[in-house]
């Protein structure tokens, strides 16, 4: 297993598997344009990272990082995790844990004092995961969907 930096090559492997689950089913479409975008976005960006694990040249799990200043805690920076993922067939296997200490190496690097990240209250299971791994639920995530920004 090896992580590196995605490109645009693994696009459509790393929408699979953000579709792949229940939730993700919900939320996640088919049309690769927006996510292009959004990639296109990321990529450009030294302060997001979308990290792939890559199993014999095949994208098996993902997750994006990104680099927040910020004022509080001493103008520590902040590494915020999102869009975790592992191809079914490898979960089990300790392909999330690598990830996760990858991404946690790679936010140390970029100076940051802190990785947050939220999980679906639906998900008890990936909670259970990153208490493993040593994250510690010390807030409460609030979100507010916002309407679309006119076309």
């Amino acid at each position: 297993m090896t992580f590196r930096r995605a490109d645009d090559a693994d696009l459509a492997a790393v929408v699979a598997l953000l579709a792949d689950d229940d939730l993700g089913a919900e939320r996640e479409g088919s049309d690769l344009a927006p996510y292009r975008e959004a990639f296109a976005e990321i990529d450009a960006d030294p302060r997001h990272l979308l990290l792939v694990g890559d199993l014999g040249g095949e994208v098996v799990a993902c997750l994006q990082l990104t680099v927040l200043p910020c004022l509080t805690h001493g103008g520590r920076r902040r590494s915020q995790v999102e869009g975790v993922r592992v191809r079914g067939d490898q979960r089990g296997a300790g392909v999330g844990r690598q990830l996760l200490r990858h991404a946690i190496a790679w936010s140390i690097e970029q100076g940051c004092g802190v990785v947050q990240l939220t999980t679906d209250k639906r998900r008890p299971e990936a909670l259970r995961f990153y208490e493993q791994l040593g994250f510690v639920a010390t807030h409460e995530g609030l979100k507010l969907p916002l309407p679309s920004a006119p076309g």
